[in-house]
């Protein structure tokens, strides 16, 4: 039975990387994920002054910048050049974290990361003290910033596009030089357990904030553990003027990138257990487990991990609005399962590193599905996978999108893939423990 562990967690390895930066101090990090995406986020809070020293037992020591993440000079207009590259959390968190520092800052990237809207996270930013000027396409990187520090007050974010235009602000929020209230507009929210890894990277570091909730007309603290969805104009962040706090940190495994597993157990010949996973995780991407056992997956949880039975899996209506990472890999779980299943509320991924409600799509339709796109999800109704036939699969230059076509090889496909290698944006090991599965 293949046993496989769980990669560092993505999300969280970002968050602690940077409220590790903006210490004062120094921190020690391990478990942090080793990856294409986080490799840029280092590299630009090392620009704006971090320092990052690997040490022999894989952690890594960060000495902060006390809060100062520091730009070019004005007066030359010679900006740090922050080079995302394809990283959308890295564009989106530290855009914030450069408008709460002092000096020119360009965020440029590579890829699609040019077309994905930021505007939102600069509009919030403006009234706080920011400058911005787009040069190129308007609302996406590339864009200057000019930041002198945050002076404080209160400041609106919408969550309908992504949830990390938030937490941005929230990891930039305690450098502001004077209390700020978040507010939420919009009229929906997505991804909100993105939010929680946030506040609670924060209190882990020592900062303080208040989660208010509107009730009976009135502001009442709330225990922000305790939402598991909010909704615009019901809900507000009070930050104040407060350093991160230097610590040890020890980063959890990635259930996102776990699933791909999880599900091959479900979708396969042979049991599959993953070790290296916290049930009580804050990620919302846990949710893959509650997905799979309303499929009718057989699932057992002990101290030694998890393992997922090969199942009759059975087509479901599935609201993803909180896990929508999961959508390429449930999708593909539908396509062996009887009956349709329905994917819906992830507008928002036709802003990832593909459309991928239309990737996706166009995956499972080699495989032999029919596919209805919706406007926010897809409609999945299986037909007999053809066993045993060579199928091209593209990966869209999206590592999502390459893992979960290696699902199809369950199905006795001989699945090739255009850009396998391009999983290292996230898990630079999957094709080494993917070969645990094909062994069986």
């Amino acid at each position: 039975m293949p046993t496989v562990t769980a990669p560092p967690s993505k999300s969280v390895s970002h968050r602690a990387v940077i409220a590790a930066s903006l210490a004062a101090g120094t921190s020690r990090l391990t478990g942090v994920l080793d990856s294409q995406d986080l490799t840029r986020t280092r590299e630009c809070l090392a620009a704006m002054g971090a320092a990052f020293h690997p040490q022999s037992d894989g952690s890594v020591i960060v000495s902060g910048t006390a809060g100062r993440p520091q730009g070019g000079d004005a007066e030359t207009e010679d900006p740090v050049v922050l080079d995302v590259g394809e990283s959308g959390t890295t564009c989106r968190l530290l855009t914030a974290v450069a408008a709460a520092g002092r000096g020119v800052f360009e965020i440029r990237g590579h890829g699609r990361m040019h077309d994905r809207p930021i505007g939102e996270l600069i509009r919030a930013l403006m009234p706080l003290g920011l400058e911005a000027l787009y040069l190129g396409k308007s609302n996406c990187p590339p864009v200057v910033l000019v930041g002198k520090g945050l002076r404080g007050g209160t400041t609106s974010i919408s969550l309908e596009d992504s949830s990390q235009f938030l937490s941005g602000l929230l990891l930039a929020a305690p450098l502001a030089i004077a209390p700020l209230t978040i507010e939420i507009s919009g009229q929906k929210t997505v991804s909100w357990p993105y939010v929680a890894i946030t506040l609670s990277t924060l209190a882990d570091f020592g900062v303080p904030f208040v989660v208010e909730t509107l009730a009976n007309d009135a502001w009442v603290a709330t225990d922000w553990r305790m939402l598991t969805d909010v909704t615009p104009g019901q809900v507000r962040f009070a930050m104040r003027p407060a350093g991160y706090v230097p610590r040890d940190y020890a980063v959890e495994g990635d259930w996102s990138s776990a699933s791909y597993f999880l599900a091959a157990g479900a979708i396969g010949q042979a049991p599959v257990t993953v070790t290296g996973l916290r049930a009580d995780s804050l990620q919302g991407d846990r949710a893959i487990c509650d997905i799979l056992i309303r499929m009718g997956a057989r699932i057992e949880m002990t101290g030694q991990g998890i393992t997922v039975f090969p199942s009759e899996l059975v087509g479901q209506h599935l609201d993803m609005g909180r896990c929508p990472d999961l959508v390429p890999t449930v999708a593909v779980a539908a396509c062996f399962a009887t009956g349709e299943t329905t994917i819906t509320n992830v507008a928002h991924l036709r802003l990832k590193e593909s459309d991928r409600i239309e990737s996706v799509a166009e995956n499972c339709i080699q495989a032999g599905a029919i596919v209805t796109v919706l406007p926010d999800g897809m409609r999945i109704k299986p037909r007999p996978l053809p066993r045993g036939q060579r199928i091209e699969f593209s990966a869209f230059c999206d590592h999502r999108l390459a893992m979960s076509a290696a699902l199809f090889e369950l199905a006795g496909i001989e699945a090739v893939l255009d850009e396998p290698a391009c999983v290292a944006k996230s898990f630079p090991e999957f094709w080494e423990k993917w070969d645990e599965v094909r062994r069986g």
